[in-house]
């Protein structure tokens, strides 16, 4: 009787298990796993109050950290404001609806403390900021609590980490002191592998196994490739990121487990961070009015290239941004409507600019449509009048014909300009450089500019700013936000450059000297460099970074966010720099 009660407890066991749906097992490991973040960071904060040495107390570090890894994937899909207050960067952030700047927290403001070498004198403050990590690890412990998962968020999730390991993970983002990416990458490999394998279970499809297969090749080969200097990032993200990310693509499609219906700027359906269409250029428009289209495209090229625009006829947008030189002018700064003095700025390219969330050096505008409004609007630009020129274009049959055939059962109007010029602007964002190609298989790179890639995203830091693959500051995987950045970029007189950027529109401290991060696409064609046009060349761009920046250079800037420290790079590995940012010229001026 005994036996039998026991075997009919079990039967009963195996019915309830098989009857958990895939999503909610995954949920289970994922609170786990959290309990475990808990205890690890427990740990640490009980040897730094042990006054442990420094050895291991990094080394409890680097264990916390990990583990955190290991449930990165849902925390930050499905909690991203805990997750960044648990594993953001270590630089302090304004709050523009509040008006108020808020402090770092979390693992890297940790990371400063016992890299490279712990100071038992900051452990007061320390323990602070142990505290703090604690409280929002609990808060993520309690979010959890309540989270409802489905499959196609778990596969959306999966996908996403795996971008997330391209383009903060193998960069050195989130582990800039300790340099413990590659082993951390390995963390979310296998936290996508434990996911993965609840829906591989007993299948004896292969494709569903190959996946599995990819996982282990990349656990394998950043284990046996843990160095960050000398990591073949362009071998992991070719060989085994990409085949992993179209593997669980597909997988998702054999399950029939559908796509999610969200406009994002990364496509849900994107097989690999490198497709063609990964990018929904319409999700960056934010509105239905927005849509570019093929007529709005040419009716903007047309008012992009006429003088009727501005106040007196004589400047159009294309005065300042020449196509030949990726819509730059190849000057300093460009000589102002009066013929006399100069604006304000180095005049930026119009190529890959759309995938931004923000617009002007000093981030002041979200929408293409408000920049457009604002060059025509200003008076040492263009000095022009949306209300007049409507005016104008209305007693022009030509542009009459072609703005009713942009909008139909619309008369000329502000929306229509200013929605035609931005249209065109969008046009000119396709990812279709050499890079591209090489990303996605189609093209070889020679030994230097694989040797320039793995420099760009590993030892030159280049990557932790311009995100991979826009080359931008629009901050993957989510891409909603365009970040700027405080370099400490001199005049010509060698000293910190007066323009205060971003401050003069948030009057916030951490603003100050702070621009916004341009696309480095087309970056051979669109000298001289930075906002004031102060670097003639990419070798004399490279050798200020190398130096460290503004405080690199002697400059007393205490909110700088470029680390200071030197590259040490050598004039080879400057070539080769080079070399790869030339891959990412568009083909059209390349040919």
């Amino acid at each position: 009787m005994k036996n039998s009660c026991i075997l009919l407890v079990l039967i009963v066991l195996v019915s309830c298990q098989k009857t958990i749906p895939k999503h909610e097992s995954v949920n289970n490991i994922y609170k786990a796993d959290i309990l475990k973040v808990v205890e690890e960071v427990s740990k640490l904060e009980r040897l730094i109050k042990s006054n442990t040495a420094t050895a291991a107390l990094q080394q409890q570090f680097l264990q916390a950290h990990s583990s955190y890894k290991q449930v990165e994937i849902i925390s930050e899909y499905y909690f991203p404001a805990v997750a960044k207050a648990i594993n953001g960067p270590a630089l302090a952030e304004f709050e523009e609806n509040d008006k108020k700047t808020l402090p770092a927290e979390g693992f890297q403001v940790i990371e400063e403390f016992i890299f490279p070498e712990y100071n038992a004198k900051l452990k007061a403050e320390l323990l602070t900021e142990m505290g703090i990590l604690s409280a929002n690890l609990k808060r993520l412990v309690k979010v959890s609590q309540t989270n409802e998962f489905t499959d196609a968020h778990v596969f959306d999730a999966m996908r996403l980490e795996v971008f997330r390991v391209i383009t903060l993970g193998i960069t050195g983002f989130d582990s800039p002191i300790a340099q413990q990416s590659i082993p951390e990458a390995q963390a979310a490999l296998e936290s996508i592998e434990k996911y993965y394998k609840i829906y591989a279970a007993n299948s004896q499809d292969a494709s569903l196994q190959q996946v599995l297969t990819t996982l282990e090749v990349g656990k394998r080969y950043l284990k046996d490739n843990s160095s960050f200097n000398s990591f073949d990032r362009a071998f992991f993200i070719r060989k085994i990121a990409n085949p992993l990310s179209i593997g669980l693509h597909k997988t998702q499609v054999s399950l029939k487990i559908p796509f999610l219906k969200e406009t994002r700027g990364l496509r849900t359906s994107a097989k690999t961070l490198f497709d063609a269409n990964a990018f929904d250029i319409e999700a960056f428009s934010a509105f239905p009015d927005y849509e570019t289209t093929s007529d709005k495209i040419a009716l903007g090229k047309l008012l992009f290239n006429d003088p009727v625009l501005s106040g007196d006829n004589s400047r159009a947008c294309a005065s300042c941004h020449h196509s030949e030189k990726a819509f730059t002018d190849g000057l300093e700064k460009a000589i102002s409507l009066d013929g006399k003095s100069l604006v304000k700025r180095n005049t930026p390219t119009l190529t890959h600019i759309a995938f931004q969330r923000v617009f002007f050096y000093d981030s002041r505008v979200n929408y293409l449509e408000d920049q457009a409004v604002a060059v025509i609007k200003n008076e040492n630009e263009m000095h022009g009048s949306l209300v007049q020129s409507v005016l104008a274009l209305k007693n022009k049959v030509s542009y009459v014909t072609r703005f009713q055939k942009a909008f139909p059962n619309k008369e000329i109007d502000e929306f229509g300009i200013k929605n035609a010029l931005a249209s065109y602007i969008r046009s000119l964002s396709k990812y279709d450089a050499k890079f591209d190609a090489y990303m996605r298989g189609d093209e070889k790179f020679d030994w230097n500019e694989v040797a320039g890639f793995n420099l760009f995203a590993g030892k030159a830091k280049c990557a932790t700013c311009h995100f991979i693959p826009l080359t931008n500051g629009t901050v993957p995987p989510s891409f909603m936000k365009s970040e700027s950045e405080v370099l400490g970029v001199p005049n010509h007189y060698k000293k910190l450059d007066t323009d205060l950027g971003k401050f003069d529109l948030t009057k916030a401290e951490i603003h100050r000297n702070s621009f916004k991060t341009p696309t480095l696409r087309n970056v051979e064609l669109t000298a001289p460099y930075m906002h004031n046009g102060v670097f003639k060349s990419l070798e004399e761009v490279i050798d200020f970074y190398n130096d460290g920046g503004g405080n690199g250079l002697g400059f007393n800037l205490p909110n700088q966010t470029l680390p200071e420290d030197k590259l040490n790079l050598t004039d080879l590995e400057k070539k080769q720099l080079i070399a790869f940012m030339r891959t990412l010229t568009d083909k059209k001026y390349s040919l």
